[in-house]
Parts: C-alpha cells; structure tokens; sequence
C-alpha cells in the first residue's frame, strides 16, 4: 500500500515536470518567433518562460524544477547544439524563479493578487530582483565561451533582463487569473469582456502602426479592464498589448520605424512595463478595495442581526410601567 502511493506520488510528480517541460519549451518557442539580435546574441523582448517557470512554482512547489531545466535544455537545442557550457544557462534559468519563490514566500505573497502587497511583491520579488540571476550567469556565460565580446556584455545583460522580467509582469499574473480569479458568467459581463478584448486589440494596433506617438490610447483600456475586472482582466489585455507592440516593434511599424535597435528596444520595454504594472498594480488595488468593502458589509449585517437581538420586540407593549 505504500509503496503503492509511493509511487502515485512520484508518477504525479514526473507527469508535471514534463508538462512545465512541455509548457516552457512551447512558450521558448514562440517567444523566439520575435527575436533581436543584441550585441551578438539572440533575446527576446519577452520571454514567457519564465513566467511559466513562476506560476507553476506558486502552484505546484520547488519539486518541478527539473522541468525547468529541461526546458531550458529543449530551448537552447531550438538555438544551437548544446554544450556543457550552456549548463550556466540552464543553472540561472533555474535558480532565478527558484530564487522569487523564496522571496516571495518569506513576503507572504498570496497568488491571488488581491492585495496591492502581493502585485508589489511580484514586481519586485518575483521579477526584477530574481531576474538578475538569469540575465547575470547567461551573459557571462556567452562572454567566457567566447560567443559574446565582453564590450557587448552590458546591452545584451540588460536585453536579457528585461525579457526575463516581463515574462513574470505579462504572464505569470494571467496564468494566477485563470486559476484563482473568478471568470464572468453573466452574458452581459461577457459581453463587455469581449468588447473590452476587441477595443484593446484594436487601439494597440491603431497605436503601434501609426505614424504618430499614440501609445498612450491602450491606457484606458488597461484601467477599465482593471476597475471591471481586476486580474481576469487586466492580465489578458496587458499580455495582448505587449504581443501586438512587440510584433510591431520587430517589423520597424508605427512610432518603431527609422529607429535604431535601442531606441526601439527602450521604447517597447517602457510600454510593455507601464502597461504591466499599470494592469497588476491596479487590479491588485480594486481587489483589495472590494475585499475590504465586503468586509465592512459583513460586519455591519452581524452587527444589525446582534442589534436585532438584543433589542426588545415591538410586541411586548413597551416597558413596564407604561400605559
């Protein structure tokens, strides 16, 4: 019998490091479908991986690690052959969401999002200090193995981290929406979800395709889909804003085109960020509001029924004594 859940238990366990394997290898993919060639090596603006990566550590524990590193092991191999070397690769890619699990644990982090607490916590935590990790032992492994000149380490460093760290700002909040967020069932919810998923795609490309400096008309959409939605929301329209801008930057589009590799680099990091943390920060902050409302609902109604109980019935004909 034991030996039995023994191996359930370690059956389970293999069948999710091959599908977070699976997940990330697939993601790697088609990040790679908008790569940019940064000093020499290849990036991406956004690398969903790691998103992937820190979702399923908050939802499954340390134990799925080894479905990082063969992830990262298949991500590579869509490269370039793998050597021993690129093991530095595989070792950052795996200490850095391994690292943000940590301090995300020790914050007290609650994968629902609905604090402001918990989306500071993910920025910071799980993406922008964890993230220095993978950026760090990647780059200094293309440098030592010769593939990378050192003069070239600071703009494919910075390249790397903020790829990194976008993939946990864009998706790691959508795959925590679709797990502990409530969907909308009622048809006219779902029917303004689908109109605010329509007018988002729709102003992000009238935005990154235009000649004009109209980035800033996906702002509102962010804040509606925040306010209406909190997470399910926000974290959809956010990821579809940093898709259809980085499709755009790549292909020289809109407000991209005539500008060198870092101007566009800077401009699309700054969207990608501002409409991330525009998203997460604000529904974390609507989701904690409504959860302090209810709250305060709750206890007025315990309130009323304590009142309710203690006070004399209107029956009795008033206190004695009285006609």
């Amino acid at each position: 019998m034991v030996r039995t859940l023994q191996w359930r238990r370690t059956r389970g366990t293999l069948l999710l490091v091959l599908a977070v394997a699976a997940a990330y290898y697939a993601t790697g993919r088609l990040g790679l479908m908008r790569q940019v060639v940064v000093g020499g090596a290849v990036v991406t603006p956004l690398w969903p991986p790691t998103g992937i990566a820190l979702a399923a550590l908050l939802r499954f524990g340390a134990r799925i690690w080894p479905g990082l590193a063969l992830g990262t092991y298949l991500a590579i191999e869509q490269l370039a052959a793998f050597r021993a070397s690129d093991l530095g690769i595989v070792a950052g890619n795996v200490l850095a969401p391994l690292c943000a699990l940590l301090l995300l644990r020790v914050a007290g982090f609650r994968p629902e999002l609905d604090r402001l607490r918990d989306g500071v916590a993910l920025v910071f935590l799980g993406g922008l200090l964890p993230m220095l990790i993978s950026a760090t032992a990647g780059t200094w492994t293309l440098v030592l193995t010769g593939n990378l000149p050192a003069g070239n380490f600071w703009p494919t460093w910075s390249a790397w981290w903020a790829g990194d760290t976008m993939g946990v700002w864009l998706v790691a909040p959508l795959l925590l929406a679709l797990h502990w967020a409530p969907l909308p069932r009622d048809p006219l919810r779902v029917a303004e979800a689908a109109a605010l998923t329509a007018a988002t795609a729709a102003a992000t490309v009238a935005a990154t395709h235009s000649g004009l400096s109209l980035l800033f008309l996906v702002f509102p959409l962010l804040i509606w889909a925040a306010v209406r939605f909190q997470l399910a929301g926000a974290a959809p329209c956010a990821l579809l804003i940093s898709v259809l801008a980085i499709w755009a930057a790549t292909d020289h589009a809109g407000p991209f085109a005539g500008r060198s590799l870092l101007e566009t680099m800077v401009n699309l990091q700054a969207l990608n960020g501002a409409a991330a943390l525009t998203g997460l920060l604000l529904a974390a902050l609507v989701a904690e509001q409504n959860n302090v409302r209810q709250k305060i609902e709750e206890a007025c109604e315990e309130l009323a029924e304590v009142v309710a109980q203690l006070s004399p019935s209107r029956g009795d004909g008033g206190p004695p004594g009285r006609p």
